[in-house]
């Protein structure tokens, strides 16, 4: 064994002996019991972050534990290789988006083995691959065939510097997601997948799912949104068409719609235009259907806006008092929301009451609380609560939460509405006019409208020759050698191809089930490699992803499961999401946000290298390139190693929290890797000629019984922090205890059990650390020689009778005689042992109150009260 631990030489050895081994590589196994580990699979961007690292590290510690407890492990990677990011890159750096993704998923690769991570990476999958999307593309015919797939036209999400429509989930405060700019408004058509039909069964089994956060499910119903009400019918005055003679509105509130004195369309409403066509509001309407549409949408940006409309110049009837309504556009209705038009209440809603005292429109009270009766004129805000019904005909004086039921039989029996629920969750829109996307295998035909591709023609290829147009437009629409298609219906030669793409969360949503056979040319996936393998039994990855990615995945998988492909519903069974790495933000008043290594010095006085100035240092928060906060993988693999890259990554905060960047803590745990190196070494070959002792404590010299039992309470309190919680920290925490145990035997001790003691001892500190600092532990593992991999090598377990604690009788004194008797264990602390004494009950009748001048303590012997 080399006396210095040197991590580049001893990692590259053992990475290369992974590689060629085999000992990564799996296949399904009946007789063994299957634990899939699975974290999210990255954009290859190009370079790795301190977040890939940390979350890769702890889905590599679990995989490597449950392979050591005996498991069958899949632990694959693959690449989310679609999308805008490589179209925005590869304008940025002059090259095609083909070419950039495949040249990062390269550099990524060789990084992620860097780490040593145990991928099977044979299961390597790449979504931008033809063999990979050609069954997404043949799923989407399966769903068109059943109605899941549609197309319409419909008003979107528009980011124009992306050039794309966004789903729902891609808004951001107004903003596109990936590029921050401002989104709008337009009318586009679009294909969607049915995820509403699924809304309920999403929703309910959010609490069949044990072993995910509180904070994910709760996001993932609030998101889904159910609302129990009615849909009530409120006839147009003067129908536009024989087909809009009336507008549909949904409901929580039934019992106040004979306080309803005016409607509200939102501005994409299809009828508003319509109502307004030909009177004298056409224009005052179309101005600000065209001003709202710049506008940001989402539910969050309207709860900051100033309530404003336009009335549409037409009317409806209330249903139920027969009033007159005007029909206004208002910028707080939502299409995304029940119908689009909501029946404004405005003496019981106070969204409608700011509304009606802007615009002068009446207000009627139909809910009286109990300790008084509401006057509209003297009314400053609306009121919400509970009451008693007023001023709506036969309902009078009934308690308002009865009248729910009571109105909306009533609404029923007379065929003007109904009992339903509605539900915020929209089908997903998953068109994108872009170019780096899986084609959407639809065909338009002049004679036969939208039709489906012949699967035999499948897969509809991406052209990577293609460049992109200028400012990113896609070249789809203009390829001709693309575009041109004969029909596959009529045959007719000027049909062409459907030039959108689909959305990279397609990809996304079933990536996990193609990991289980990624080769499988038969179909998307091998479904007797799929009965074994899933679900997922562990997910990992990032909390941001609580409503896209884990929604649609959840989604996708009751659709194959609807189409007879899987025989599940859920496609992860627990998930964890990490938390984010931190560090201080530093800026320079001249150079804005600086680098870590641009610039130098400590505390107060840091200064800019470019410069010389004095920066300031900002608040701890996510590294971001932007801010510049970032610490790069590289240098901390060419300096520390991986081992202690992930090592650091573990200890550092539970995996749940935020990991907060410290340079003291990574020297830590190099100082700590070194201290163990040192510690094997100065045994040398004492331990590799002589058997680990494994036998009861009892039977060992006193000296040498607390290292051998710490060690078996080490390998009961690691294995418990990472089964029950994956509290990493405290279980390397465990076994710097262990390691400060075994430095504190003498080595010259004269005990002929010392050197089995102190190998298991090692042996147990090398098996406990396998699965973080697998190539220090693989050294290790051999030094102590062992022939095979530590990675065959089972997790250690524990002796019941090696837990059981050495206990010491302590005598207590008072005035130096003899007054009592109590057993401690022979670990506890002199403090705690001076507090025991002082608590004696037959102590205290000696000391009866008496000021205690001085308490002596003789640790494992007595304690001494002065009084």
């Amino acid at each position: 064994m080399e006396e210095r631990y040197t991590p580049k030489a001893i990692e590259e050895k053992w990475q290369r002996f992974w590689e060629t081994s085999g000992l990564l590589k799996v296949s399904e196994d009946p007789a063994k019991e299957k634990y899939y580990v699975l974290e999210m699979f990255p954009y290859p961007s190009g370079k790795i972050h301190m977040g890939h690292v940390r979350n890769y590290t702890i889905g590599d510690v679990v995989a490597r534990y449950k392979r050591m407890r005996g498991f069958n492990v899949l632990h694959p990677m693959g690449w989310d290789a679609f999308g805008m990011p490589a179209e925005n890159a590869a304008i940025a750096h002059n090259t095609h988006p083909a070419r950039w993704t495949y040249d990062n998923i390269a550099a990524m690769r060789a990084q992620l083995k860097r780490l040593g991570f145990s991928y099977d990476w044979d299961r390597e999958i790449a979504t931008c691959r033809p063999e990979y999307y050609r069954w997404e593309q043949w799923l989407f015919l399966k769903m068109y065939a059943k109605g899941m797939a549609y197309r319409k036209e419909s008003y979107v999400n528009w980011c124009e510097d992306c050039q794309t429509v966004l789903a729902n989930e891609q808004v951001e405060d107004g903003r596109c997601w990936r590029c921050g700019q401002q989104v709008r408004q337009k009318k586009l058509w679009q294909w969607f997948f049915r995820i509403t039909d699924f809304a309920e069964d999403l929703l309910v089994h959010c609490d069949q799912l044990p072993g995910w956060p509180d904070k994910v499910i709760t996001m993932q119903k609030n998101w889904i949104g159910k609302s129990v009400g009615a849909e009530i019918r409120f006839p147009i005055e003067s129908p536009p068409d024989a087909e809009d003679s009336h507008i549909a509105v949904f409901t929580t509130r039934q019992d106040t719609v004979f306080g309803a004195t005016f409607m509200c369309l939102a501005p994409e409403h299809p009828l508003v235009l319509k109502l307004s066509a030909g009177t004298p509001q056409a224009d005052a309407v179309q101005d600000f259907v065209a001003r709202i549409a710049l506008q940001d949408r989402s539910s969050k940006a309207l709860e900051t806006y100033e309530k404003e409309g336009v009335f549409t110049g037409a009317y409806c009837l209330n249903p139920l008092s027969g009033r007159r309504m005007p029909i206004y556009t208002a910028n707080f209705a939502l299409m995304g929301y029940g119908t689009g038009a909501v029946m404004s209440v405005p003496a019981h809603d106070q969204r409608d009451f700011d509304f009606a005292r802007k615009y002068g429109l009446e207000i009627i009270v139909v809910v009286d609380p109990a300790d008084q009766d509401l006057t509209p004129a003297r009314m400053t805000e609306a009121y919400s609560g509970e009451g008693t019904m007023v001023n709506s005909g036969t309902f009078d004086g009934l308690p308002n939460r009865e009248a729910l039921d009571a109105i909306a039989a009533h609404l029923e029996a007379h065929g003007i509405g109904r009992r339903t629920v509605s539900y915020r969750l929209r089908d997903w829109g998953i068109s994108r006019q872009r170019y780096w996307g899986a084609p959407i295998p639809m065909i338009h035909c002049p004679h036969c409208g939208t039709v489906p591709a012949p699967e035999s023609d499948l897969p509809i290829l991406l052209p990577e020759d293609a460049d992109l147009l200028e400012g990113g437009r896609s070249p789809l629409p203009v390829l001709e050698n693309f575009r041109r298609t004969s029909c596959p219906a009529c045959g007719a030669a000027d049909a062409r191809r459907e030039t959108d793409t689909m959305d990279t969360f397609v990809e996304s949503s079933w990536y996990f089930e193609r990991y289980c056979s990624p080769s499988f040319d038969g179909g998307m996936f091998d479904t007797a490699a799929v009965d074994y393998w899933m679900p997922v039994d562990q997910y990992i990855g990032g909390v941001e992803h609580a409503i896209l990615h884990l929604l649609y995945s959840r989604y996708y998988t009751r659709v194959l499961q609807a189409l007879g492909l899987v025989k599940f519903k859920e496609p992860f069974t627990r998930l964890l999401t990490q938390g984010m790495v931190c560090k201080e933000t530093t800026a320079c008043p001249e150079h804005g946000f600086l680098l870590p290594e641009e610039t130098e010095g400590s505390g107060e006085d840091r200064r800019c290298t470019k410069c010389g100035r004095r920066v300031d240092v900002g608040r701890v928060e996510k590294m971001s390139k932007s801010k510049k906060n970032v610490i790069d993988p590289n240098l901390l693999l060419d300096h520390y190693g991986a081992d202690t890259t992930r090592l650091f990554c573990l200890f550092a905060a539970p995996p749940e929290r935020d990991l907060e960047w410290s340079e003291q803590g990574v020297e830590g745990g190099y100082r700590f890797l070194n201290r163990v190196w040192r510690l094997v070494a100065a045994y040398g070959d004492r331990l590799r000629t002589i058997s680990a002792y494994t036998g009861p404590a009892d039977a060992l010299d006193p000296e040498l019984r607390p290292v051998y039992k710490k060690a078996h309470a080490t390998i009961q309190k690691v294995t418990a922090d990472i089964d029950d919680r994956f509290h990493f920290n405290t279980a390397v925490s465990a076994v710097m205890e262990l390691v400060n145990d075994m430095y504190a035997v003498a080595p010259d001790l004269a005990a002929e059990q010392l050197p089995g003691v102190m190998r298991y001892a090692a042996e147990t500190v090398t098996l406990l650390l396998a699965p973080i600092v697998p190539h220090f532990a693989e050294e290790l593992w051999a030094t102590l020689g062992h022939p095979d991999s530590v990675l065959a090598a089972s997790w250690p377990t524990y002796r019941e009778d090696a837990l059981v604690k050495d206990s010491l009788q302590i005598v207590v004194q008072v005035n130096g005689k003899l007054r009592s008797r109590f057993t401690v264990d022979a670990d506890t602390d002199e403090e705690t042992i001076k507090a025991t004494a002082l608590a004696d009950e037959r102590a205290a009748a000696f000391i009866q109150g008496k000021p205690i001048r001085k308490v002596i303590v003789v640790k494992k012997k007595l304690v001494n009260i002065v009084v």
